[in-house]
């Protein structure tokens, strides 16, 4: 399989550490080194600016289809999630995903072409609607986020919640047969699984990259293998994270489990060695991995390229996340793509599974008691 060149053009990006944009020094809880750096050289990301929910209660921007658009980098994990829900759930058509490229000093560029917000408003950056929205507005948008088509402003930029309200205040245009990737009687185990894979496996591998301690860096990888190590006792008798059923968690795993190999692992390796692990080292997650990857919804065309699975028209593939010499993610290594591939498409074997959503770790909180402080 591959990609035209026009689809490469609206593709070709550089990844960030930031996923939002940064608060002003006194909004800041404690003292950083640096935008996200602690004192002892851990990585710690900043948070989201624009964080209105979709519903229908006061505050809340309206549930109205073909509103919205949701602008982000097709290589943004942050991103990938919203557009394997929007898939899932068939919202393609109601909640409109547009891609943005090619990020430099002048922030992230959009694809401007018919129909799409860009061409409506004039605007050829992600960060003209930010200053469209905030006037004093002087740092970066980020991937992804969410514009209302109609005002040009920003709605929200929380990747954490918004595949969340795309599930439940979205609801009544899911397509016929769609999965319920957030069922209430699992609500409160979602969220605690999802609070540790986002702090541990989806920023786990940022911890390691972009670390500037070694101590910091190992303890980083730490705590991330021993998550791998756990997941993978946990899928050894389950299909998915809870059982028989896809969920929101599924989706937030399998967004760093697609892009670790050409994605994450060269830039953990130069920090580390080596011989840090490969998905293939934990055989459950690894076909857990596959059966999610040869789902429908789970990949398309445009992200095979991005991350580098298939090559493009030209028979290059894209770089993913490196783009310059010493660059933190490491230098990417073109040899064995296809055999990779090849591998992701063998039979996952997980058919006959179901298990139980009972576990003993987040997402169970080994009891039936979960703990839920404050409002």
């Amino acid at each position: 399989m591959t990609i035209s060149k026009t689809a490469q053009a609206g593709l070709l990006n550089v990844p960030s550490s930031e996923a939002c944009l940064v608060p002003e020094p006194s909004e800041r809880p404690f003292e950083e080194t640096s935008v996200e750096q602690t004192p002892d050289g851990a990585f710690r990301r900043q948070r989201n600016a624009y964080t209105k929910r979709f519903g229908s209660e006061e505050g809340q921007a309206p549930v109205i289809p073909g509103r919205y658009r949701v602008l982000g980098s097709i290589g943004c994990g942050w991103n990938r999630r919203q557009r394997i829900v929007i898939r899932l759930l068939g919202l393609d058509g109601v909640f409109v995903p547009e891609v943005v490229y090619g990020r430099d000093s002048e922030g992230w560029k959009l694809t401007v072409e018919p129909g799409s917000i860009g061409e409506k408003f004039g605007y050829d950056r992600l960060n003209d609607f930010y200053r469209a929205t905030s006037g004093d507005f002087s740092g970066r948008g980020t991937s992804p986020t969410v514009v209302d088509f109609e005002t040009g402003k920003v709605v929200t930029n929380n990747y954490h919640l918004l595949s969340i309200d795309l599930e439940t205040a979205w609801k009544p245009f899911h397509k016929e047969g769609a999965p319920d990737l957030y069922p209430e009687e699992l609500r409160a185990e979602i969220d605690l699984l999802n609070q540790q894979l986002f702090d541990d496996v989806n920023n786990g591998t940022y911890k390691v990259i972009f670390a500037t301690s070694e101590g910091a860096a190992k303890a980083a990888y730490t705590v991330f293998a021993a998550r791998l190590a756990d997941y993978d006792f946990r899928l050894a008798s389950r299909r998915y994270l809870f059982g028989p059923s896809i969920t929101d968690s599924d989706v937030r795993l399998f967004q760093t489990l697609e892009s670790y190999e050409n994605g994450y692992r060269p830039g953990i390796a130069a920090k580390l060695g080596d011989d840090v692990l490969h998905i293939w080292d934990f055989p459950n997650l690894w076909s857990y991995a596959r059966d999610l990857f040869q789902t429908p919804g789970f990949i398309d065309g445009p992200e095979l390229y991005e991350l580098g699975y298939v090559p493009g028209e030209d028979g290059e593939y894209s770089h993913g996340f490196s783009r310059r010499e010493e660059d933190p993610f490491g230098q990417p290594d073109f040899s064995g793509r296809e055999a990779l591939y090849q591998k992701w498409l063998e039979p996952a074997g997980r058919e006959d599974l179901t298990g139980s959503p009972l576990y003993s770790g987040p997402g169970g909180g080994g009891s039936f008691e979960l703990w839920d402080f404050g409002e």
